[in-house]
Order: structure tokens, then sequence, then C-alpha cells
């Protein structure tokens, strides 16, 4: 059944064709709207995220010349630290052992001021003995030279000079 028609305008397959066209010529003018929005808006999102994404690198390669400069800065303090307690350990080495060798000497003297109290003590002693000694055997020659008369005219001769002795004095 193959139809004829007088004019072009007549048969439907012209109308389906036209209607098709005019439908995709609408369709793709709608849609190529939206699918450029679309893809001018993914587009924007991309380029926000990048330029996103370089600032962040921005700023985490500041934050990593801080932190190393910050490194930099705590180990020269740290360097400074550790010269400083090596000189305060010297020091105090240098005056624990200056307050040894004083203490050292304190100590020598008091035990020279010891043995010169006893060496002092024991002369004393030998001398308080020597005398006793002395005393004893003074009084044991008296007793056996001198007798009771000498004795009296001793003491009244020393009694009769002791005028004469407190006057010299």
């Amino acid at each position: 059944m193959h139809h004829h028609y007088e004019h072009f305008w007549l048969d439907p397959k012209f109308w389906v064709a036209a209607s098709f066209t005019i439908f995709a010529a609408l369709a793709i003018k709608f849609a190529w709207g939206e699918l450029t929005a679309m893809l001018d808006g993914r587009g924007q999102r991309i380029a926000a995220e990048l330029a996103e994404a370089a600032r962040l690198r921005h700023e985490a390669e500041e934050m990593l010349r801080k932190a190393e400069a910050e490194r930099q800065a705590a180990m020269a303090e740290a360097a400074a630290m550790i010269e400083r307690a090596k000189s305060e350990a010297e020091r105090v080495a240098a005056n624990a052992a200056a307050d040894a060798l004083a203490q050292a000497a304190r100590r020598e003297k008091m035990a020279m001021d010891r043995i010169a109290a006893a060496e002092a003590s024991a002369v004393a002693e030998v001398r308080s003995a020597a005398a006793e000694v002395a005393t004893i055997a003074a009084r044991s020659l008296i007793a056996e030279t001198f007798s009771a008369e000498d004795d009296a005219a001793m003491i009244d001769q020393a009694v009769t000079e002791l005028p004469k002795a407190l006057r010299a004095a």
C-alpha cells in the first residue's frame, strides 16, 4: 500500500519527520543550554578546587618553611643550652674541687691544732711531772742535808732579806 499524495505536506511521513526535526531542534536547544551550564559549573568547581589546592599547597609550604625555621631556632637554642650547661657543670666542678681543697685544708689545720694541743698538753704534763719529781728530790735532799737549826737560819736570813728584795722588784 503505497500512497502518493498530491502534495508532500499531505504525507504523514513528512509531518512525522518535521515534528521529529522540530522536537530534536528544541530538545537540543534546551538540553544544550543545560548541558553547557552543567559543564561550565563543573569546570568552575574544578577550577575552584584547583585554586583551593594551590592555596593549600602554598600554605603548607609556608608552614613547612616556618617549621624548618623554628626547628633551626630550637636546635640553636638547644646547642646554646648544652654549652651553658657544660660551662655551668665545669664551674660547679671547679667550685666543688675548691671547696674540697678548702675543707681538706681546714681539716688538716684542725688536725694540726689538735696535734699541737696534744703536744702542749704532753709537754705540760712532762713539766708538771718533772717539777713534781724535782720537788720530791729537793725535799728529800734538803731533808737529808740540812738540819732543823740550818732551816731556821735560812728562814731568818730570807725574812731579813725580804724587804730588800721587795724594794728591788
